[in-house]
């Protein structure tokens, strides 16, 4: 039975199908605002688990993957850019700066759910203007959390990351494959 993803990112879609998950998107129609009264790791986790359990109550027999990624930097949450200024100005704050990226995600089935957080620290190469303006202009900044992509020609600006890669992405695949296997997924 395929999974339905809970997400119309084609990044998470890719990851999926990369690791043998197939999957069918139908994309939660709410992003649920993040609760910054608890720790970001638990409030990340909880709009995955919403979004995930949106589907959950309209397609009660299948199962159902929802996920959330944020970029902080400085206590401070930066999600997707609105336009092309917001995105130049968070990528000049994160230039040569290290800052973390955390994916919230929730698998929820007949009966039951279960979901983690996962986080990484990724740290930038100086950039200059120039190089931001050109990389804005691409486009390519306009629908991922903290404005890069990581995956793509965000990844010119990374200098290091410690963690999970696909994290970064936008879908964590070790701690993605554990949860999987509670769901009786066998992906070797």
């Amino acid at each position: 039975m395929n999974w339905i993803l809970a997400s119309a990112s084609p990044r998470r879609r890719e990851i999926c199908e990369r690791m043998g998950v197939a999957v069918e998107i139908l994309p939660a129609a709410g992003e649920p605002p993040l609760d910054r009264s608890l720790p970001l790791e638990e409030a990340v986790r909880l709009v995955a688990r919403a979004k995930a359990e949106e589907i959950a109550a309209r397609c009660p027999e299948r199962r159902v993957l929802g996920a959330d990624t944020v970029v902080e930097i400085d206590g401070q949450v930066l999600g997707k850019p609105r336009d092309k200024r917001e995105a130049a100005d968070m990528l000049r704050r994160l230039s040569g700066r290290a800052h973390r990226v955390l994916t919230g995600v929730w698998a929820a089935g007949p009966g039951c759910g279960c979901g983690f957080t996962s986080a990484a620290q990724v740290e930038f190469e100086p950039m200059t203007d120039e190089e931001i303006a050109a990389y804005v202009a691409t486009g390519e900044p306009m629908d991922k959390a903290g404005a890069y992509g990581v995956q793509s020609r965000g990844a010119l600006f990374v200098e290091r990351i410690d963690g999970d890669f696909f994290n970064v992405m936008g879908l964590p695949v070790e701690q993605l494959g554990l949860v999987l296997a509670r769901f009786g997924v066998k992906l070797l």
